[in-house]
């Protein structure tokens, strides 16, 4: 079942909170035996984005389509997706990318979270499919520019398509508005039991709302009204400044050796 099934299209969900109706798309089989017989491919190295100094590696296959469920349990032995490429870390010397996931029920938001909350109730929230729309790819220009200065990200219009647009599972876009204008979006995907994270772009003209951490609220308050048990943040490295901070949503879980383990404080 689709979780985002059951809301028409441009029905509120809670605060402001819209949903889509599901794409109309035959389900493939699954991929799970196949992935089974073989050894993936692991693609050269290349300078780590999270740890300066390091080179990083993956293990990767590509996807036209893939069953919710098979996407689940690959994600449950720590593959995460870019666009229609499928990966997990495949480092030699280096395991400081750690799956983490928050546990919607448990979760309790803290003080200074409950802060961000008050201080974006103007915020507009809606569902859509992705789009590489003009406002979006502007948005997403400009914050990369703002965190990436003279940094190497492919910007154009067609990287942007083939890694947020493209996509092998059911995906949303989540716009964020004020007074009309997009100051932010993400892109999520959606499984029977998870919700996944996969990108966050916000305007630096609006730094100081903390958008990426409304974003974070905003959509595990999506999914503890779905009925949906997790929300998946990717990666965590504790090393990372870019990364640590997803160890701040508690309760999570982080995947150790093949099992979620639950980090409470």
């Amino acid at each position: 079942m689709n979780p985002f099934y059951g809301a028409r299209h441009g029905e509120s969900i809670g605060s402001g909170l819209a949903s889509s109706t599901p794409r109309d798309m035959q389900l493939p089989p699954s991929i799970l035996p196949a992935l089974a017989r073989i050894e993936l491919p692991v693609l050269p190295p290349r300078p780590c984005p999270y740890l300066p100094g390091r080179a990083m590696r993956v293990r990767a296959f590509m996807a036209r389509a893939m069953l919710p469920s098979d996407y689940q349990a690959l994600m449950d032995r720590g593959f995460r997706r870019t666009g229609t490429m499928v990966y997990a870390p495949a480092c030699e010397a280096c395991s400081a990318c750690i799956p983490l996931r928050v546990p919607v029920a448990a979760f309790t938001p803290s003080k200074s979270q409950r802060r961000v909350l008050r201080r974006n109730t103007d915020i507009t929230v809606t569902v859509r499919r992705p789009g590489a729309d003009d406002a979006t790819y502007a948005l997403y220009r400009r914050y990369l520019a703002h965190q990436h200065p003279g940094g190497e990200q492919e910007s154009d219009r067609d990287s942007f398509r083939e890694s947020f647009v493209e996509s092998c599972v059911d995906t949303y876009q989540i716009d964020y508005s004020l007074a009309g204008a997009l100051v932010a979006f993400s892109i999520v995907d959606a499984c029977d039991t998870s919700l996944s994270a996969v990108y966050h772009a916000f305007d630096p003209d609006h730094a100081r709302r903390s958008l990426g951490v409304h974003s974070a609220l905003t959509e595990i308050a999506l999914a503890q009204r779905m009925g949906i048990p997790h929300y998946y943040l990717g990666y965590w490295i504790a090393q990372s400044p870019a990364m640590a901070y997803k160890a701040d949503y508690r309760p999570h879980e982080v995947l150790v050796s093949g099992r979620w383990v639950c980090i409470r404080e």
